[in-house]
């Protein structure tokens, strides 16, 4: 089931199925050089199942990117749960195969996870959470119109790693006008 439509890419629910092109992006030394290097295949699989339980629990997390011209899944973005330091906040995450880096992706796909997080969710803010060796994920977070907010260490798979966390607020506009369709709708009912 398709949660989001872009202009090129179906975002949808990750399943069994998924697991080989998992295996490609997951299992790639230069894709996964953000998380200390690539993951093995019982760590493919725990990735697979936390998103799985982020589904069911949350009722978000990584969907599978899937290009609409030929349904290949290409990469993964979607909303989940992060932790900054001791705040618990809503992350837009990414990650695609090295073979299709550099067509815009990354941040079409972003973008409208942003977008529903804020007109589905209702959420006030959003964030990235970027390692800070990693670039061209800040330019993703930049062109999803996030600015740098603090840097803190995260602690993953054995190494302290210094992160940048971007992120960006819902328009105000954009409050008043669900508060305004809200109270139409209390008035109609």
């Amino acid at each position: 089931m398709t949660i989001i439509e872009t202009e090129r890419m179906n975002l949808m629910e990750l399943n069994e199925d998924d697991m080989p092109e998992l295996r490609t992006i997951l299992q790639d030394e230069l894709t996964m050089y953000a998380y200390e290097g690539a993951f093995n295949e019982d760590e493919t699989r725990a990735w697979l199942e936390k998103q799985l339980s982020n589904y069911e629990i949350h009722g978000i997390g990584l969907w599978a990117a899937v290009l609409e011209e030929n349904n290949k899944m290409i990469g993964q973005c979607g909303l989940t749960w992060q932790k900054i330091e001791n705040k618990s906040v809503i992350e837009v995450g990414y990650l695609f195969d090295r073979a299709y880096w550099h067509n815009g992706y990354a941040a079409e796909a972003a973008n409208s996870c942003v977008n529903y997080a804020f007109k589905v969710l209702e959420c006030d803010e959003v964030f990235a959470i970027v390692r800070d060796t990693n670039l061209p994920s800040m330019n993703v977070a930049v062109r999803c119109g996030m600015t740098a907010k603090k840097r803190f260490i995260k602690h993953y798979r054995g190494v302290d790693m210094p992160h940048i966390a971007f992120s960006v607020k819902r328009e105000i506009e954009e409050i008043e006008e669900i508060e305004e369709i809200e109270e139409i709708e209390e008035i109609e009912e």
